[in-house]
């Protein structure tokens, strides 16, 4: 009985062990604008505003499966003029097994993220090269704060409910 653990009630299951794995990758939405093209790629004395959104959800789609979704927008500006306008929606199916029910909500809004930034991250600066303006690389995102400040706002519209 090496490979079995008991439930909660003392009988036996085989045990699982713990892993996330992705089984997909996938663009679900990809936009990018230039509004003002050409006029906007001539050179600038100074560097435009760049507005960076970052937003994760996660819903489950099996037992064991979940489908996380990060959405990246970011919006360059000069003066009251757009520049450029890029969004992304990027998903990743992840399965969890074996994880404490307590630690598979972070696990979706912390490390499934983290995994997938790199590829959205590249996609971004492809989309923005290719319209004609330098790559944008977007810095590196704390999704444990992120979640730590998503869940302190859960607590405060709990709060007021009650």
């Amino acid at each position: 009985m090496a490979n079995e653990a008991t439930n909660g009630n003392g009988s036996a299951n085989p045990a699982v062990e713990p892993s996330l794995n992705i089984l997909a990758q996938y663009i679900k939405d990809l936009s990018f604008e230039s509004p003002g093209a050409p006029m906007s790629l001539r050179p600038r004395e100074k560097a435009p505003a760049i507005n960076i959104n970052v937003n994760v959800n996660a819903n489950p789609i099996a037992q064991d499966d979940f489908d996380v979704v990060l959405t990246l927008t970011a919006k360059a500006t000069d003066d009251k003029d757009v520049l450029f306008n890029a969004e992304l929606v990027y998903g990743g199916v992840f399965r969890i097994q074996g994880i404490p029910q307590e630690h598979v909500l972070p696990l979706l809004f912390i490390e499934c993220p983290r995994l997938l930034f790199p590829f959205a991250r590249q996609i971004i600066a492809d989309a923005t090269r290719n319209g004609g303006f330098p790559p944008l690389m977007i810095d590196p995102i704390d999704f444990a704060q992120m979640f730590q400040q998503r869940m302190a706002e859960e607590q405060a519209k709990n709060a007021v409910k009650s």
